[in-house]
């Protein structure tokens, strides 16, 4: 007996237009492929062209040994997060398969819309700390792998309510 796919995706129309996301994308069998310095420089970079490219500023990233997160804003009225989203990991996923031989993603990645009551630099915190929460460092600003294609890094105070993502069904981040 076949059990159809439990659909993850919202529908379509809320991914377009003028909309902050909080994306994870982890790697296939959550292997830490993100230790490396010059596959990180290369991903960031083609995060900012990506970005670029399809209308999208990135205020925070964090790139975790086996995953990613992002916080994503929406600039222009026709944004589409699919397409975005689609590009960045076919790119960088057929680049790291070319030097490693792996698959770098997993299929499907989890999204989050923010809602108008969710402060971006609450968001943002809570991508920067993830590596402190892991217990790789101390501090946010000891980590190498994060910052923002916004300007948002270094950022000043902690704000004193960091958000936290909804809680989902077999989530792991």
């Amino acid at each position: 007996m076949t059990f159809p796919r439990k659909r993850i995706r919202l529908p379509a129309a809320s991914y377009l237009g003028f909309r902050r996301y909080f994306l994870t994308f982890c790697c296939f069998e959550r292997r830490a492929c993100f230790l490396r310095e010059d596959f990180n420089q290369y991903f960031v970079g083609k995060l900012r062209e990506h970005a670029a490219a399809h209308q999208f500023s990135v205020p925070a990233y964090c790139l975790m040994p086996d995953h990613i997160h992002l916080l994503v804003e929406a600039l222009a009225v026709n944004c589409n997060l699919a397409p975005f989203v689609k590009a960045l990991k076919q790119t960088t996923g057929f680049a790291f398969e070319r030097q490693t031989g792996e698959r770098l993603w997993q299929r499907y990645y989890c999204d989050h819309v923010l809602r108008p009551k969710d402060d971006p630099k609450g968001v943002a915190w809570y991508i920067w700390l993830n590596p402190v929460r892991a217990g790789l460092c101390e501090e946010a600003k000891e980590y190498r792998f994060l910052g923002s294609l916004t300007g948002l890094w270094p950022p000043g105070a902690r704000p004193d309510l960091i958000w936290v993502p909804p809680k989902r069904e077999n989530a792991s981040t």
